[in-house]
């Protein structure tokens, strides 16, 4: 499985990015995905999940209100859609994808530890 995130770049504070996550996969509905950030000198850190069915979704709190996590499996990707930008949220993002039986279509994974692919990351700054 290769993952492909892009559609980072440097924004103002108060500024808007979607990241796009584009998985190589034949079922990608069979896999829930996560977004996850690393700024320098900082410890990798969950910002938020979908599970495969889309139905279900998690932020962590300091993105609660401003991000919102979206799939559309009939393109093979997950959205991040990050408004209201703040310089804390400067960090490389990475997309992550765990495949799940379906009987698990419901459930979101809030832990790296879950997560067998990872993609390259893509780089947002927020400055003024």
């Amino acid at each position: 499985v290769q993952l492909q995130a892009s559609g980072g770049g440097s924004v103002q504070p108060g500024g808007s990015l979607r990241l796009s996550c584009a998985a190589s996969v034949l079922d990608f509905d069979s896999y829930a995905v996560g977004w996850f950030r690393q700024a320098p000198g900082k410890e990798r850190e969950g910002v938020s999940y979908i599970s495969s069915s889309g139905s279900s979704t998690y932020y962590v709190d300091s993105v609660k209100g401003r991000f919102t996590i979206s799939r559309d499996n009939a393109k093979n990707t997950v959205y991040l859609q990050m408004g209201s930008l703040k310089p804390e949220d400067t960090a490389f993002y990475y997309c992550s994808a765990k495949r799940i039986t379906s009987a698990y279509s419901e459930r979101v994974y809030r832990h790296d530890y879950y997560y067998d692919y990872w993609g390259q990351g893509t780089q947002v700054t927020v400055s003024s």
